[in-house]
């Protein structure tokens, strides 16, 4: 009887494992975001050292604006509250 809720306990927590690396895994894939193509022939190695530092400069363009709205956003938060 032991052995059995032992294994049972064993199973049940092994279930618990896999979900949780499966939402995990789930949750850190890759998303290209939409201004960034992929090169036409699939070889993200053969693209020009130029391509490469425009694309940083537009991901950190990008940022830069989201961090700034965010900001606003936060700031007329506060300021409603204030009031």
């Amino acid at each position: 009887m032991r052995m059995g809720f032992g294994l049972i306990g064993l199973l049940l927590a092994l279930a618990i494992v896999g979900i949780v690396v499966k939402k995990q895994m789930a949750a850190t894939k890759v998303v290209v975001p939409a201004g960034i193509s992929a090169p036409a022939n699939g070889n993200a190695s053969a693209s020009a050292p130029g391509n490469v530092r425009e694309q940083a400069q537009q991901i950190e363009q990008q940022y830069k604006q989201q961090l700034d709205a965010a900001m606003q956003q936060q700031q007329q938060r506060l300021e409603r509250e204030a009031q």
